[in-house]
């Protein structure tokens, strides 16, 4: 993941003084502790993905506090010294390893003691890593077959219980060189890190541990009925290419036997080379490709500059990295169903 802003002096100074004033104090958290004085447990989640299964399988027993707050593109996100005080103080935190440098230093530096890395719920692969953001997310023709069900024992079974980073080392995606940290867009991957954020709930709090097993089990099933609905959906197309910003659809892609072209890589706002917009008209041409996507939190200059000098259409794909007023959704499921609607009409779904 490219980093284009230092994480800022500020925030930085901000966790070193919080260090020493709260060491202690994060030193002495534990599971079940509860700070809010209602009673809810005290949630600090990442970004938007995160703060959604925080919500769907807390429930009311949570009470939750993102540190990206609506349109704010996440990768960017600098804290302030209040957010950071703030994961000093949570009971709970679920972030996403790799996404957010001044997050990951912020989680390291807080010492919480029910610290969830979602990345460690699933299994991390390589996406859009290629020179100029090239990228075949999926072998042509190839698409999984295994559906929610199948895989998510995999988080309940292997992760259950694991609530620090540190526990996970062994995992071999940390520190692997170009990781596709965008795992909450295909839905079976998501469902596995909502049964494993189930499972973490449950040690955390475990008075209230029975509604986080049955909230979880719940959006498993709504995570179940969205991939049988993608799968459904992109059965039959004209094309299977699909033209993107940036390849936060690789995971997406490879599941459903697409082929993601991005215009930059992994990093939204890279700029991509003369040679790699050649490239791209010569296979959407071949490809029969009608569209080029871009999204709601960074510069669409670049995608309508593409689809106008090669006559093709723009749309949203919205990689849900935050809900804004300009989302096609109020919700995850609602935007991705949103996303999946575009890529049938895109693609030619018949």
């Amino acid at each position: 993941m490219n980093v284009r802003r230092p994480i800022s002096t500020t925030a930085t100074a901000g966790a070193a003084l919080l260090g020493l004033l709260t060491l202690s104090a994060c030193a002495g958290s534990s599971g079940g502790a509860k700070a809010d004085k209602d009673g809810k447990l005290d949630v600090v989640a990442s970004f938007y993905p995160m703060q959604f299964l925080a919500e769907q399988i807390g429930g009311d027993k949570v009470s939750v506090t993102t540190l990206t707050k609506p349109g704010v593109e996440p990768h960017d996100l600098e804290l302030k010294t209040r957010q950071i005080a703030e994961l000093g103080e949570a009971d709970y935190i679920l972030y996403l390893k790799g996404l957010q440098p001044a997050v990951d230093d912020a989680v390291r530096q807080a010492g919480v003691a029910d610290t969830v890395d979602a990345a460690t719920l699933t299994t991390l692969e390589s996406h859009g890593t290629a020179v100029d953001g090239h990228d075949h997310g999926a072998h042509e023709g190839e698409a999984h077959t295994d559906g929610p069900h199948a895989e998510e024992s995999h988080a309940g079974e292997s992760h259950a219980g694991e609530t620090h980073a540190e526990e996970s080392h062994d995992h071999a995606h940390e520190g692997e060189a170009g990781a596709d940290p965008h795992i909450w867009l295909d839905p079976v991957k998501y469902a596995e890190v909502a049964k494993g954020v189930g499972a973490s709930l449950a040690k955390a709090d475990p008075d209230n541990a029975a509604t986080y097993r049955k909230n979880a089990d719940e959006l498993v099933k709504k995570l179940g009925a969205l991939d049988t609905a993608f799968r459904d959906g992109l059965k039959n197309t004209t094309t299977r290419t699909f033209i993107s910003t940036h390849s936060a659809f690789g995971y997406l892609a490879e599941r459903y036997g697409l082929d993601q072209e991005s215009i930059s890589g992994l990093d939204p706002e890279s700029e991509p080379s003369p040679a790699r917009i050649k490239e791209l008209q010569a296979i959407a041409k071949k490809e029969k490709v009608t569209t080029v996507f871009f999204e709601t939190l960074a510069s669409d200059r670049t995608a309508k500059t593409l689809a106008a000098d090669t006559g093709l259409k723009t749309d949203v794909l919205d990689p849900l990295e935050g809900i804004t007023d300009r989302s096609k959704g109020a919700d995850y499921l609602a935007v991705m169903r949103a996303n999946l609607a575009a890529l049938e009409k895109a693609l030619g779904a018949k």
